[in-house]
């Protein structure tokens, strides 16, 4: 007993830098077999021996190597995120706050994040099939779902451990089979702004959706629905304009809806990045967006704080999002089933200046908007 203290108390007073399993072993008067055995934990070593030996570890500073143990576990203990840049946006409302997210999450647990970009979905296989074959990271982390999504069926198929931001197969009889993820709960957000507005006095109220193929677009315009059926609206076709992914897309689906024989009052997009095309329609015509016609929206995009007035929209956090998902991915890494590791958060209610109560009707507002237009 008295030479392992000995033994310790050397080791840190000569400040060896990095101790290995020699230091111990040295130190505990024990092989450095019994000690490699003691600290993974193999059956043929006693509990007590197991205990004295981590407590060395402990006092010591002894930290295993990664390649060590990735040899011993087959884990890298590192997250793969792919970054498709034929998206339309480039990620870029969301990129910044998730992946400090993802990162602040891996270094929290001792992981760490590799980040690579494809061009298209068939460049997204051979990457990820590099990623894995290279040994370069145990899972990963897919943004921005799709309603059939190539790539978890990919990764499926590979029996390689992911973690979706949003569900997936939503309205095909197949959503979430076999899948960890975690979303916002769109749906209820799109109810809320729809609820919001009819309490406003707007009856009349527009519907501006995403691209089919991406499963939230189905979700929040399920959203919508259900805000309508909620209040006793009754659901108009030409008041919903779907397919709409950039600012100019935005700008001209709210002339759309505008230049029809009864206008909406008020507008919901589906995304800050296309409401923000409203601004621009509403000058066109000479409306104040507030007080002639109401916007909410979904994002929390930073540039929407900036505009006058500023965007009531429904903020997601996605510092919380990437924590959260690169969490849940470490869990699926280590075994967890898939059903288990699945987290709805809720989006937040940011009050800006373009929702208000409805000054003008349906039918004020297009003949207001037709003297406008003439």
């Amino acid at each position: 007993m008295g030479r392992e203290n000995s033994g310790i108390g050397q080791v840190a007073r000569i400040g060896l830098g990095r101790v290995t399993i020699a230091d111990l072993a040295m130190a505990l008067d024990l092989s450095k077999g019994t000690v490699s055995r003691a600290l993974n934990e193999y059956d043929d070593i006693s509990e007590a021996t197991k205990m004295r030996v981590a407590e060395a570890a402990r006092r010591m500073g002894y930290r295993p190597l990664e390649h060590a143990q990735a040899i011993r576990t087959g884990r890298i203990k590192s997250i793969g995120l792919i970054l498709q840049m034929d998206e339309h946006d480039g990620y870029g409302p969301f990129l910044r706050d998730y992946l400090a997210g993802i990162s602040q999450s891996a270094s929290d647990l001792g992981w760490s994040l590799t980040v690579a970009s494809a061009k298209s979905s068939a460049d997204f296989e051979r990457t990820a099939r590099r990623m894995v074959e290279q040994r370069r990271v145990d899972g990963f982390i897919l943004p921005r779902t799709l309603v059939n999504d190539t790539r978890f069926n990919l990764l499926q198929r590979m029996d390689v451990p992911s973690v979706l931001f949003g569900r997936v197969g939503y309205g095909t009889g197949t959503v979430d089979a076999g899948a960890s993820w975690y979303d916002i709960d769109g749906e209820a957000a799109l109810a809320e702004a729809v609820n919001r507005l009819v309490k406003f006095g707007h009856c009349r109220i527009g519907f501006v959706g995403a691209p089919a193929e991406y499963n939230y677009s189905h979700i929040r315009r399920d959203g919508y629905l259900r805000g309508l059926a909620e209040a006793g609206l009754e659901h108009d076709p030409d008041l919903m304009i779907s397919d709409v992914r950039t600012f100019s897309d935005g700008e001209r689906a709210a002339r759309k809806l505008l230049l029809l024989a009864e206008p909406p009052t008020a507008i919901v997009y589906s995304t800050d990045e296309t409401a923000l095309g409203a601004y621009d329609a509403a000058a066109g015509f000479g409306l104040k967006l507030g007080r002639d016609l109401s916007i909410i929206s979904y994002d929390g995009a930073a540039r929407g704080s900036y505009m006058q007035p500023t965007l009531t929209t429904f903020r997601v956090n996605l510092s919380e999002a990437g924590y959260r998902l690169a969490s849940l991915l470490v869990r699926r890494v280590e075994g967890e089933a898939p059903e288990s590791l699945r987290e709805m958060a809720k989006a937040q209610l940011v009050r800006g200046g373009t929702d208000g109560p409805a000054v003008l009707t349906s039918l004020q507002l297009a003949t207001r908007i037709c003297r406008t237009a003439a």
